[in-house]
């Protein structure tokens, strides 16, 4: 990520794409972690791995008439639904199966380095021959287990909503250059004589982390998080909630209610820096990760990777808005709620 904002620096236009650079970054480390490899680029095949998982999501967060109005499924073939659900779906087989293909390959030929570890791909063919589970899993039940686990949980869930909160904390910080400079320094002065910010350096980076919450506060990724079903009957606030009531939660207007928090359209970080309110499920007016059991276990994970890519750049850069203008605040849906356009910045590389 570094490298890349660096190259931006370097070209004739200075004004680097955001979005995109957070976006390559979590697709490049949940690539590594689950398939083994970074898939930003076009394979050899001319499959854009990258340009499938942005498909996906798209469709994910596309509005299916059949699951509220099922007669009306129907309407799907018309406006062309189906059709792209179809498309994809090939193109995402195709993509398994070569990721299948190439670490077969690489076993065969092993090529994995001693003390190296194995990828989520690797354990699922280590136990495809039925030892460790008392059946064999064929080639296309390994595939669905890769599509679940991997493609909706770790890519779906794991980098659109990450990459999307990166974005927005850094709006937050261009329109509030102040809060930026607080950061700067803090991030700057202790990590002083250090070449590279490790995660050890996160724990006492208190504004880093009070800034973070602040702009998930704002702007959760999920707004509506992941719709429940009630299990029994219940009564709230004078309601009658029969059992198996679809139940949504609007993360996106407890973050924002004046009964919970002073001047809640605000962005101001200082507001967590003598607080014990956290994101991980404890503190009910901040839910951006949900709660509970069914709470997003990809949190901590999340968290580390946003904490870490939001220290090392403004360590390494000082960011401006290419005009000074207000920046747009439009939001688009989707499977996240993210800025309607590319966050677009000039970064200027800081003298150490």
């Amino acid at each position: 990520m570094i490298e890349k904002i660096k190259q931006g620096c370097d070209s004739s236009s200075s004004v680097i794409d955001l979005r995109d650079v957070f976006s390559c970054m979590t697709n490049n480390i949940i690539s590594r972690v689950a398939l083994g490899r970074k898939y930003d680029e076009v394979n050899k095949s001319g499959m854009n791995a990258k340009a499938i998982i942005e498909k996906l999501l798209s469709l994910l967060g596309t509005f299916n008439i059949g699951d509220y109005i099922p007669w009306l499924e129907w309407v799907n073939r018309i406006t062309g639904l189906d059709t792209k659900v179809d498309k994809v779906a090939k193109e995402l087989d195709i993509f398994l199966e070569s990721v299948f293909e190439e670490h077969i390959i690489r076993n065969t030929k092993g090529e994995y380095h001693a003390g190296e570890a194995k990828d989520f791909v690797d354990v699922l063919l280590e136990i495809q021959n039925g030892k460790e589970i008392g059946f064999i899993l064929q080639r296309d039940s390994l595939k669905a287990v890769l599509v679940v686990s991997i493609v909706a949980d770790s890519f779906a869930a794991g980098t659109d909503t990450t990459h999307t909160a990166l974005e927005w904390t850094m709006t937050e910080l261009l329109r509030h250059p102040r809060a930026m400079e607080t950061l700067q320094n803090e991030v700057r002065g202790l990590v002083q004589g250090k070449a590279e910010i490790k995660e050890d350096d996160l724990g006492n980076m208190q504004y880093l982390k009070a800034a973070i919450k602040e702009s998930l506060r704002l702007h959760p990724p999920i707004p509506l998080l992941i719709p429940r079903e009630s299990i029994k009957d219940a009564k709230l606030l004078g309601y009658h909630i029969p059992a198996k009531t679809q139940v949504i939660i609007n993360a996106w207007s407890i973050g924002r209610d004046p009964l919970l928090w002073e001047n809640p359209e605000e962005f101001r970080p200082e507001r967590f820096l003598n607080s014990d309110i956290d994101v991980k499920g404890l503190n009910f007016e901040l839910i951006p990760f949900g709660v509970g059991r069914r709470g997003c276990p990809g949190s901590t994970f999340a968290i580390m990777v946003n904490e870490l890519a939001l220290a090392r750049i403004v360590h390494k850069f000082n960011f401006a808005l290419p005009k000074e203008e207000e920046l747009d605040m439009s939001e688009n849906t989707g499977i996240t709620i993210r800025r309607k356009s590319p966050l677009l910045a000039i970064a200027t590389p800081c003298s150490d």
